[in-house]
């Protein structure tokens, strides 16, 4: 039987709500690259794209604590769960992905942020 992921999943829902109501103890990073920024994006978020890895994965201790909560997203929710386990095997305790990525957030939460 294959064990759990190390980290929790969340719907855009939540993500709205832990935004609206989270003190700044939450830490918001996005997976996707430079350019699909520039086509829509969730302000908070901090940029970490998967493709540039080799260029930021040493300072993520010293950018991130490993102890706070930390939400991942990208465009559907793929890139960001392997950022959420390659966290989790950082020591980070409290990964949470989200669950349709951006384009969910568009669809279900704000229509301002546009869909790509």
């Amino acid at each position: 039987m294959a064990s759990p992921p190390p980290f929790q999943e969340i719907d855009v829902q939540a993500l709205a709500e832990t935004m609206a109501t989270a003190s700044e103890s939450v830490q918001l990073i996005d997976v996707r690259e430079p350019q699909e920024l520039a086509m829509a994006e969730i302000a908070g978020f901090t940029n970490l794209p998967l493709s540039q890895f080799a260029d930021w994965q040493a300072q993520i201790h010293s950018q991130f604590e490993a102890d706070q909560e930390t939400i991942v997203l990208c465009h559907h929710g793929m890139r960001s769960a392997q950022m959420c386990q390659w966290l989790a095997g950082q020591g980070f305790t409290q990964v949470k992905n989200v669950v349709g990525g951006i384009d969910a957030y568009s669809l279900k939460v704000d229509a301002s942020v546009p869909r790509y």
